[in-house]
């Protein structure tokens, strides 16, 4: 058994080696690809224009796909797109033969570490100017490179308004080399229908149209050689339908309004009835907006702003609440509380105007005061018939006697009248702070009478004014 054992342990090890042996080409994928990338970064030069010959221009397409369009601001003018740029040329110094490096045929690059064309949106709004991430650069064996930042672009655009809702907007994109010319760069337009719009999404707001690309070459007066750029014009339609339904409908209806009073017949005698309808609408409205106002300032109104008259409370308060059977149910209720504290309050001050000032603030009997009078008087009378004993001693003792109680009285009484004080004071503030309240609530429940009186008298002027313009038809009821 333990023949057996080892028997299959040695056959084991010997197919895993025979494996790793026959098999080289499963690790060495990651050791290739390594030493392409040596190869072709360690003498790499980012700041050399990759072109076989330094007269030549380097071939350049930009090509755009326009992913959405997220705002178009017209107060800023300005456009906000999630685009993907696609920009392909082709490095001399990033070419391989792919058999000599375990058939590896493409590679992924940072474009910090191979040349890459300093293409910029001439007319970009962007606080960082390039809105695009940097992402990798796919190298392929032969030397082309393709490159596709994906970015939010904040482009300036001129919006006209003139037609709104029905305006049609055209906004550039502008893209070109910023240091390199005509002559070093050449730009080329990857498909002349455009933008690619696969994968487009649809915006709420606006239709897009098109968007169309063109080469320029353009010579400035600085310089003799031409500068080219890629222009792309995003075409977009604003829809109507929103605005269709909350601006253009409303505005159709009360002007249809006042021009139906011209269709009806002079001698029917509904052309002024009509208009007299409209009119009366306007100056519901006019006056609803008004006692809206009113209403509000009423509300808001407290005893440290305003003084509610006698008239006001009159009428607002008493009268006219009666009149349109409004009731405040906590008021009666608060009423009746604050007259039966103020009946216990005198009660209380009645009873115990007859205490003294220590039995009013510690709240304790009479009997405290008695005995302290009782007491008082017996001593007076111990003092005095001490007194009539011998001339020597008995007049000091009373005297010292008296002078040391009435030393002793002085300080509890002085800071009990500071404590009273007190109170009094704090009871003042609960008695003003209740007295606001009742002023603001009573100013509030104004605003309600107002708001109750407003609505009555509106309900009542719609319907007598609509049942007033039909009856004055004469053919209102179909035979």
């Amino acid at each position: 058994m333990k023949n057996m054992e080892c028997f299959a342990i040695r056959w084991f090890s010997f197919i895993t080696t025979s494996f790793f042996f026959y098999f080289p080409k499963g690790c060495f994928g990651g050791q290739y690809e390594k030493q392409l990338l040596h190869h072709l970064l360690d003498q790499y030069n980012t700041l050399e224009r990759p072109v076989a010959n330094e007269s030549d221009p380097l071939q350049l397409s930009i090509g755009l796909t326009l992913m959405q369009i997220i705002d178009v601001d017209e107060k800023n003018q300005l456009l906000v797109t999630n685009i993907w740029l696609k920009l392909e040329w082709t490095d001399v110094n990033l070419r391989w033969n792919a058999s000599e490096y375990g058939e590896v045929k493409d590679l992924r690059i940072p474009p910090h570490r191979i040349w890459k064309p300093d293409i910029l949106m001439y007319n970009s709004a962007d606080e960082g100017f390039d809105g695009t991430y940097p992402t990798n650069v796919v190298v392929k064996n032969n030397g082309s490179c393709l490159y596709i930042p994906p970015g939010i672009f904040k482009s300036t655009c001129k919006i006209d308004i003139t037609w709104f809702p029905f305006d049609d907007q055209h906004c550039k994109m502008k893209f070109g080399s910023w240091t390199y010319d005509g002559f070093q760069i050449d730009l080329q337009l990857q498909d002349e229908m455009g933008g690619d719009l696969s994968s487009f999404i649809t915006n709420g707001e606006w239709d897009l149209l098109s968007v169309p690309g063109k080469r320029n070459e353009i010579f400035y007066s600085c310089c003799p050689e031409p500068y080219v750029d890629i222009t792309y014009v995003i075409n977009i339609r604003r829809r109507t339908l929103y605005y269709f339904f909350n601006l253009i409908v409303p505005c159709v209806l009360i002007a249809s309004m006042a021009v139906l009073g011209f269709t009806l017949p002079p001698d029917s005698g509904e052309k002024l009835s009509l208009g007299t309808y409209f009119n009366c609408i306007m100056f519901m409205v006019a006056s609803s907006v008004v006692s809206t106002i009113i209403i509000l300032n009423y509300h808001h109104r407290n005893a440290d702003t305003h003084e509610m008259t006698n008239m006001v409370k009159i009428l607002f308060l008493t009268w006219l609440p009666w009149v349109l059977r409004m009731r405040r149910p906590d008021h009666e209720q608060d009423t009746d509380t604050s007259h039966m504290s103020i009946q216990f309050r005198e009660l209380e001050l009645r009873n115990r105007s007859s205490k003294s000032l220590l039995a009013n603030v510690l709240d304790i009997e009479d009997d405290f005061r008695h005995n302290t009078y009782q007491s008082s008087s017996h001593h007076s009378s111990f003092y005095r018939h001490e007194g009539t004993g011998s001339a020597g001693t008995g007049p000091g003792v009373g005297i010292i006697h008296t002078s040391g109680t009435t030393s002793s009285c002085i300080g509890p009484h002085r800071e009990l009248s500071l404590i009273l004080k007190e109170l009094r004071t704090i009871t003042e503030k609960i008695r003003r702070d209740e007295e606001a309240s009742e002023i603001t609530n009573d100013w509030k429940f104004a605003a309600m009478v107002v708001d109750r009186l407003c609505l009555i008298i509106f309900t009542l002027f719609t319907v007598i004014a609509t049942i007033a313009v039909l009856l004055s038809a004469p053919h209102i009821i179909v035979q």
